[in-house]
């Protein structure tokens, strides 16, 4: 059986490519997991990807695939900020979770460069764009 590592987009992430295109680039969520798809196809990992914009949903994600995945990738876009309900779901996970950012959050906003959920995670990888998420990926099969 392959590895599994489940990848959680927060929200607004769907509107990659149109939204905030000089902070987010013009790439595409569809274009990104394909990205990683095609990165950890010669490696034997599966990838479940899930983009919810609720806190709930991804809270149940979190409980759920933790009986399948080996890891998880997430980002929690601004409920890094204020969501200790995420970081509590973490915190009760079995698995290793690293945060990711597509941006550097440390060199924007101030309300920004705080996560509430980063101290619960393995780590947190930010400002790297897509590549955010494909070193969260290897630093879980390095850990694993």
């Amino acid at each position: 059986m392959s590895k599994i590592i489940t990848i959680i987009h927060g929200p607004n992430l769907n509107k990659l490519g149109n939204r905030e295109v000089d902070i987010y680039g013009r790439e595409t969520l569809e274009t990104m997991n394909k990205t990683l798809k095609a990165y950890v196809s010669s490696k034997g990992i599966e990838l479940n990807i899930f983009q919810h914009n609720s806190e709930g949903d991804i809270i149940d994600t979190l409980h759920r695939e933790e009986k399948t995945s080996s890891g998880f990738v997430i980002n929690p876009a601004a409920y890094s900020h204020t969501s200790l309900a995420i970081r509590d779901a973490i915190t009760a996970n079995q698995r290793p979770v690293i945060e990711v950012h597509l941006s550097n959050i440390y060199a924007r906003e101030e309300f920004r460069q705080h996560s509430v959920t980063a101290g619960a995670c393995l780590g947190q990888i930010t400002g790297f764009g897509c590549y955010s998420y494909i070193l969260a990926i290897k630093a879980l099969l390095e850990k694993n």
